[in-house]
């Protein structure tokens, strides 16, 4: 398989996302080999009691994201589940305002995957780094 052809097999399994992905509202912007990039629209649905992205939303939107990093890379016949996960946050992100987040690796390996996810806001400030850890499953 070539570049190309390799790229656009990335990208076809990038775009097929989980139900979960279209529940919080997660728009793949792009899926390269070692960059993959998302945002969702805050709305009140994922907004805590300051009128900011919740948290667990923040978390689940990054989860998603490094799965779909993770997805990208597994060789046939494996899946993957997330293992360990840890966020800190920075900075909120108001309920109207596009949070997004890029995703790249920083350990890619037989049996895991380290991911760090970066969430910024429209303004470019970095309102959450997370950093988790896939496990790759066989069979």
């Amino acid at each position: 398989m070539n570049a190309d052809q390799e790229q656009a097999r990335m990208r076809a399994i990038a775009e097929n996302q989980p139900p979960f992905a279209r529940h919080i509202g997660f728009r793949l912007v792009s899926a390269e080999r070692n960059r993959v990039v998302g945002e969702i629209t805050v709305g009140t649905e994922h907004s805590n009691r300051n009128g900011v992205l919740h948290g667990g939303a923040v978390m689940a939107f990054a989860d998603n994201l490094g799965g779909t990093a993770s997805f990208m890379h597994l060789p046939e016949g494996t899946s993957t589940s997330t293992i360990e996960s840890k966020t800190n946050f920075f900075a909120g992100i108001r309920v109207g305002e596009v949070a997004r987040g890029e995703c790249t690796p920083l350990h890619l390996g037989r049996s895991t995957m380290v991911w760090q996810t970066r969430i910024t806001r429209p303004d470019g400030k970095l309102a959450a780094l997370v950093t988790q850890t896939q496990m790759v499953l066989k069979g």
